[in-house]
């Protein structure tokens, strides 16, 4: 049951009447304005007011100290009061429902002591009135729901004044609601501005990076051509290992910048005759990289397979690299490509210690890794980008990681080009 006010009714009374609610106003007007305009049952609410006890107007105001502007409004007097418009408060019957915390209710304003004579009554040809307080429900004051008649109305029936105020109550209400709605909506939008900045950021920083790593890459190279002494190639085989490390950590970046920024990360699918020997050259740079891990692979495309060349080779990479740094230090990672069911399956595994059964759902979010992994080399971007490339393909990529059978990743591509089979 809504409950009412239970006001004093002479204005000695109202004066020493103190509200208990606050008398804040964080709820800036533009905000209230739109906050209103969004409460779809506020025009219903407005209209059943008037039907019911056939006044011309009614509307909602927010009401400050300063100011009183209409945030909805049902207007058959032709007051040319419109939502948003302004009036001088001291000039309205709603500054004293602020300042009170009470409603006010006259039947016949042109014999009411209290109100005859008010500015109000003149501007808008006032007989009945009727102003209840909108609160929130932490019971901040709001603004008012009123009514005005140009005729004498018997508005101060318990009846209708308890209409008046159950609806101010439950306007009270959904007004909260939609300015909860409105303020995540805002933090949201600052939220993604702030995520957008900071990855076309981390975008512009990774790719200006590139171009000193190339240098430095072409220095050692000229370096252990140049000096062909065992120290030297060893020591410039570690810086080149080195860089190209960290070239592939800035080129994860860069695709996980595009990917978020964009669609997702492009590709460009072409017929590739040779995706053996692209494969292979793979297995071989990673070995050659860790020339003390054993690498297992069994390659066996040898057909035509519609894909981007370079994204399936940055996938085995990123696959392998994972196996080599998360497998048994003193075990062997295996490979394997085939075609089966016009599909290219590729198939990377390792022993060592599973992956958590809780973690399993986890381990293709960015810069995810494992809590019980001893090894923090990375940024926990290359499984993400070998789901988003196989997704780009229209693939699948699962894993499957047990102590008994090991882990294994195995992508299936439905790249196969058909016209050749």
């Amino acid at each position: 049951m809504l409950e009412t006010f239970s006001y004093p009714t002479t204005r000695a009374a109202k004066a020493e009447f103190r509200p208990a609610f606050a008398r804040g106003e964080s709820v800036d007007i533009a905000r209230a304005v739109a906050a209103i305009g969004r409460i779809q049952a506020v025009p219903t609410l407005l209209q059943i007011l008037c039907d019911t006890t056939g006044m011309g107007l009614a509307a909602v105001a927010r009401v400050t100290d300063t100011n009183w502007t209409a945030c909805a409004i049902r207007d058959s007097v032709n007051s040319g009061i419109t939502p948003g418009s302004q009036l001088d408060v001291n000039t309205t019957l709603c500054i004293e429902v602020k300042s009170t915390g009470v409603p006010i209710v006259t039947d016949r304003a042109s014999s009411d002591p209290s109100y005859c004579n008010h500015p109000a009554r003149a501007l808008y040809n006032i007989e009945s009135y009727i102003s209840v307080p909108i609160l929130l429900p932490n019971d901040e004051y709001f603004g008012n729901l009123f009514a005005i008649g140009q005729k004498p109305t018997m508005v101060s029936d318990p009846k209708i004044l308890s209409m008046f105020e159950g609806f101010a109550k439950l306007i009270g209400y959904q007004l909260n609601e939609q300015l909860q709605i409105d303020e995540a909506h805002a933090a949201l939008l600052d939220e993604r501005a702030v995520s957008e900045l900071r990855e076309q950021f981390i975008g512009i920083l990774g790719h200006d990076l590139r171009n000193p790593l190339q240098a430095l890459f072409a220095t050692t190279d000229l370096l252990s051509k140049r000096h062909g002494d065992e120290w030297s190639v060893k020591l410039t085989s570690r810086m080149k290992a080195n860089v190209r490390r960290m070239s592939l950590m800035i080129e994860d970046v860069l695709d996980f910048t595009r990917a978020r920024l964009g669609s997702g990360i492009g590709v460009r699918i072409q017929t590739i005759e040779n995706l053996d020997e692209g494969l292979d050259a793979v297995v071989k740079e990673l070995q050659d990289a860790r020339p003390e891990r054993s690498i297992v692979s069994q390659i066996n495309v040898k057909r035509s397979v519609r894909c981007d060349l370079g994204r399936v080779q940055q996938l085995a990479s990123n696959l392998l690299s994972n196996a080599l740094m998360h497998g048994a230090p003193t075990s062997t990672v295996t490979f394997d490509a085939f075609v089966s069911d016009d599909q290219l399956i590729i198939k990377v595994w390792n022993e060592g210690e599973p992956i958590p059964p809780e973690s399993i759902d986890k381990i293709f979010a960015p810069f995810w890794r494992c809590t019980t992994s001893t090894n923090r080399d990375g940024l926990g971007l290359g499984l993400h980008i070998c789901s988003q490339i196989v997704s780009a393909h229209g693939g699948h990529l699962s894993v499957s990681s047990s102590a008994e059978m090991g882990t294994q990743f195995v992508v299936n591509l439905p790249c196969i080009d058909k016209t050749v089979l």
